[in-house]
């Protein structure tokens, strides 16, 4: 409220309280431009709206390479609208970089799954692939239903970085989706860090991750730490080198942020 003293000087030199709602107006703070652009949602929220890029959906894996020797077709076994990790190869990634975007994907964790702790049903997403191997930031999967390991290792945690909010694991058998929003870290002429990655993670429509500051790249061994790269990065997906049945995906899609 304005100050008493204020409105009545105002008011002894002729200001009105109709004055000053006469000068605000409604229009001062509507905008008309810039037009969003229009986007055709999905049938469901698993569908991929118009603008996104299908990274994986019936068919092939053309899309993608692997991280060790992107000269070789990927390999791994695709069966209709899924694919299966292949055991005893290396990761994939993405053909294309990405920097700030949505990512959806949706995995499961064999019915016969056998193993415990890290030994049961590992893979991850790699947000931003830094490197070969797992180098980058990862976003654990692991069968998490009803096994035990450390807590910032377990599916839906920023791998050895952030803890889950909650479990939110569906059994083995069911299909788990991620709803990934991911804002890559920015870097200074000198390599130094700008700006930290964030990441929010909707593990089966519960928040898991809320809006995470990143300490770095997440490492097996070690402190997390920082390394520059510019013009985007592959999305990668991990295969494990554990002997549990290996772990299926399907209908992937990414959208620029």
């Amino acid at each position: 409220m304005m100050n008493k003293l204020i409105l009545t000087v105002l008011l002894a030199g002729g200001f009105s309280m109709a004055n000053a709602q006469q000068a605000a107006k409604h229009e001062d703070t509507e905008f008309y431009e810039p037009v969003p652009k229009v986007v055709t949602p999905g049938k469901t929220n698993n569908e991929p709206p118009s603008d996104a890029v299908i990274l994986f959906s019936n068919g092939n894996l053309n899309q993608w390479v692997y991280t060790d020797d992107s000269s070789k077709p990927v390999e791994w076994p695709v069966s209709g609208d899924f694919f299966t990790v292949k055991k005893g190869t290396s990761n994939i990634e993405t053909k294309r970089k990405f920097n700030n975007y949505q990512l959806h994907l949706e995995w499961k964790i064999p019915t016969n799954i056998t193993g415990e702790g890290q030994l049961r049903g590992n893979s991850g997403v790699f947000l931003a692939s830094t490197g070969k191997g797992d180098s980058g930031y990862e976003l654990q999967i692991l069968d998490s239903y009803n096994n035990k390991t450390y807590v910032n290792g377990q599916a839906g945690s920023i791998y050895k970085q952030s803890i889950p909010l909650v479990n939110a694991n569906k059994k083995p058998g069911d299909w788990q989706t991620y709803d990934i929003i991911w804002q890559a870290p920015t870097f200074k002429t000198d390599g130094s860090v700008n700006t930290p990655a964030t990441v929010t993670v909707f593990f089966n429509g519960v928040v898991v991750q809320n809006h995470y500051v990143l300490k770095g790249e997440t490492l097996y061994v070690g402190q997390p730490k920082y390394k520059a790269y510019s013009g985007g990065a592959p999305i990668k997906l991990q295969a494990h080198g554990d002997k549990s049945e290996p772990i299926s995906y399907r209908n992937i899609w990414v959208r620029d942020l």
